[in-house]
């Protein structure tokens, strides 16, 4: 496992980790889609920390680039699941921003597990 995986176990630990500031309140935006924003903020904040600098670069075809995958699942509480972590090396989707990359696998799989709420938070 790698050692950046053992320090960023929650947001507050992804927050120290890239000095960037608390969730902004959107207060700008309309009420009903604020969180929706928060989660995102959120997720890019920790997808930031987990890649330790790296960045995607959406013109290098030959980069490869993790993101996890969610499926619903009505058995589970949150109704979603972690399901896998894909790679692409070309191509972008409004699914898989390349802010929400990771630089590995074992990158993707952590997030996709261990922040499994965000997610839900962001998705659904």
């Amino acid at each position: 496992m790698s050692k950046i995986i053992e320090s960023i176990k929650t947001f507050e630990d992804a927050l120290k980790a890239t000095v960037r500031p608390d969730v902004p309140e959107f207060l700008e935006l309309p009420e009903d889609i604020r969180e929706y924003f928060k989660a995102q903020y959120k997720i890019l904040v920790i997808t930031e920390a987990l890649n330790e600098g790296w960045k995607a670069d959406m013109m290098d075809t030959n980069q490869k680039r993790w993101f996890p995958v969610f499926r619903t699942d009505p058995s589970s509480p949150s109704g979603l699941v972690f399901g896998s972590s894909f790679c692409h090396y070309s191509g972008a989707s409004a699914s898989v921003a390349s802010r929400l990359c990771f630089k590995s696998v074992e990158l993707a799989t952590y997030a996709g597990e261990q922040f499994l709420e965000l997610y839900k938070n962001f998705i659904m």
